[in-house]
């Protein structure tokens, strides 16, 4: 009974998301996505902020925690309110890796940061 699509379904292939957050390429282990760096890397990592002490204190955190993981990730501290509402954030701090907000509204311990980066697959 195909009428209101109750026959048989055709199987929807889901694409893979590159690994920064782009639904354009299909990415595996090891393969460079649409913009060259790997899957699993994090390009890039921002806290975005009010400049207040806990938004600061989130970005020292952010630091601390790639430090602590190896990884050779510039931090960016971006206060600049016009920039923030790009992302749509609207509480603070809030944490972007590779362009997408993993975190907003609480301040991480470095420990928590590092769990959150694991648990994105960084």
């Amino acid at each position: 009974m195909a009428l209101f699509g109750l026959g048989k379904m055709k199987e929807e292939k889901k694409a893979t998301a590159c690994c920064c957050g782009s639904s354009e390429g299909k990415v595996e282990e090891s393969v460079s996505c649409c913009s060259g760096h790997t899957a699993g890397d994090i390009s890039n990592l921002k806290v975005l902020g009010a400049g207040c002490q806990s938004c600061h204190e989130q970005y020292e955190n952010a630091k601390a925690a790639i430090k602590t993981m190896g990884l050779s990730v510039e931090v960016e501290y971006i206060t600049d309110m016009e920039k923030v509402m790009e992302y749509g954030v609207m509480s603070m701090p809030a944490i972007v890796v590779n362009e997408k907000v993993v975190s907003m509204g609480k301040v991480l311990k470095a420990a928590d940061v590092e769990k959150l980066l694991h648990k994105l697959g960084f």
